[in-house]
């Protein structure tokens, strides 16, 4: 399946540069695959960045990078009316928005208004100035990422914001062995500030197209709809839940599980691939009642037992 070629590719060339994080980059390319968008969380140093510049260059797609500070503006990622003085009239500048993939960093530094500005282009794919829609070339992706340990000069995303990402994908620290393997290929001469210079194959964009062609040849059976169903609507019921998830959700679940079982060269959905889907395409939109989050309770432990829970329809 072209599918499963993808996926392979991605990780082959991703190797060249990143070590581990098999995960992350496993759900990237599920993400990137739908057409959705992803919030990377976790401490400094884990290299989102740089696993974000490599999705981009191995994909071969226009990448830009915008540092997310409280002072911030919106036409300072969107792009801003300048007057031409030979023209004599206003032109658009197209702002670092208007790529591929863009990765805002550490977008809970931006304030809301800042924030707010990327609600259009992330749901409809084009920005509006003054009254002109100016639509972005596909593919379009936005990568953000988060610190979830420092939480001064931060705006937390609100929840209308946080339902238009597709995955939220927390970026752990590796294992000991895999990140000796780090230090051995920094020893060996790597520098990730000369990520230009390593060769990659990219990828073919007619091959992006065919894998969403193909993905709706993938058989979503009734009883994996009502599986997928019965998981959304426990999370409205829950009792440690304050807010539950959307008809979104639903659907992103849906499209992550299709796209999943195509990684594994199968034209049809099972109840596993919803399963390993949940847990990053739930996790961000759901809010706990506040007795849960004082026992100690988080929105993964609770993921993780509706799953348990939720019988799959025989």
């Amino acid at each position: 399946m072209r599918i499963r070629e993808f996926g392979e590719h991605i990780r082959k060339e991703m190797k060249k540069v990143i070590v581990g994080q098999e995960e992350v980059i496993d759900l990237i390319t599920l993400a990137f695959l739908a057409g959705g968008h992803v919030i990377l969380e976790g401490v400094p140093g884990l290299a989102k960045t740089m696993i974000a510049r490599t999705f981009a260059m191995i994909t071969g797609v226009k990448f830009s990078r915008i540092q997310f500070t409280p002072d911030l503006m919106p036409s300072d990622i969107l792009g801003t009316m300048v007057y031409d003085v030979q023209g004599g009239r206003f032109v658009f500048h197209a702002g670092p928005v208007f790529t591929n993939i863009m990765l805002a960093d550490e977008i809970n530094r931006a304030s809301p208004k800042t924030q707010s500005a990327l609600l259009e282009v992330m749901e409809e794919q084009q920005v509006t100035i003054e009254g002109k829609s100016y639509p972005m070339e596909p593919p379009y992706m936005v990568l953000a990422t988060q610190n979830p340990v420092e939480f001064e000069g931060t705006y937390p995303l609100p929840e209308a914001q946080l339902d238009r990402f597709l995955m939220k994908i927390n970026v752990d620290y590796p294992e000991k062995d895999t990140e000796t393997e780090v230090l051995k290929k920094f020893r060996d001469g790597f520098d990730s500030k000369e990520l230009d210079k390593v060769k990659f194959e990219t990828i073919d964009k007619k091959m992006l197209a065919e894998c969403r062609k193909e993905s709706v040849k993938i058989r979503v059976d009734d009883w994996i709809m009502e599986y997928i169903m019965n998981i959304v609507c426990e999370t409205r019921t829950n009792s440690a839940i304050l807010l539950g998830a959307s008809t979104r959700a639903g659907i992103a679940l849906m499209n992550i599980a299709r796209y999943r079982a195509g990684l594994d060269s199968r034209d049809y959905v099972i109840p596993d691939d919803v399963k390993l889907s949940a847990s990053p395409v739930l996790r961000h939109r759901i809010i706990l009642q506040a007795d849960a989050e004082i026992e100690g309770y988080k929105t993964d432990d609770v993921v993780k037992s509706i799953i348990e829970s939720v019988k799959v329809p025989r």
